[in-house]
């Protein structure tokens, strides 16, 4: 089943998530429908609250551009530290079609969650993954790719934000990935 992906000016991107208290089949089935939905839209990410559910999971998948690295499900996941070195990368999002913008974020991360079998993790992550984790997670947070931009930055996407809110722009598939 598909889910409708949520647009910049839906309230459940900027609500709070809540913990999710046990991993059973309702969640499963629902894991497997956000994979189902992040690959219609050519996807590589995707966080709960973009398809109207807030709580704290997002999944992942980057064998598009990296073999290496295949589906993940992150549960409760915490960030719970930062490495010092940064980098830009130009982002975009499911949740704010058109707009693509250089991000600066840690290229390291260390950040503990929960699998889809109830496993406990507590991993230092780097590189391309690191940046899709931070992604992710800042929507489990109440934030989006876009709130890292300067005022000007902003300033300037305001009547295409305006455009999205509105639903004059909606979630396209792209030849780019979204996170």
């Amino acid at each position: 089943m598909l889910f409708e992906i949520q647009t910049y000016g839906k309230d459940v991107l900027r609500t709070k998530t809540e913990e999710i208290p046990q991993i059973d089949d309702d969640l499963r089935v629902f894991v497997a429908n956000m994979f189902e939905t992040m690959y219609a839209a050519e996807g590589i990410g995707l966080a709960a609250p973009q398809v109207d559910k807030s709580i704290r999971l997002f999944v992942i998948d980057l064998s598009p551009i990296d073999e290496e690295e295949g589906r993940r499900v992150f549960v409760n996941p915490q960030i719970i530290g930062f490495g010092d070195e940064k980098d830009e990368y130009e982002e975009g999002c499911l949740s704010v079609p058109t707009i693509r913008e250089i991000v600066t974020r840690p290229t390291t991360i260390r950040i503990t969650y929960q699998d889809m079998n109830g496993k406990h993790y507590d991993e230092e992550i780097d590189g391309f993954l690191a940046r899709v984790i931070q992604h992710e997670y800042d929507h489990l947070e109440k934030t989006l790719f876009i709130d890292h931009l300067s005022s000007l930055k902003k300033s300037l996407l305001k009547n295409t934000l305006k455009k999205i809110a509105s639903g004059e722009i909606e979630v396209e598939a792209s030849e780019n990935f979204e996170l």
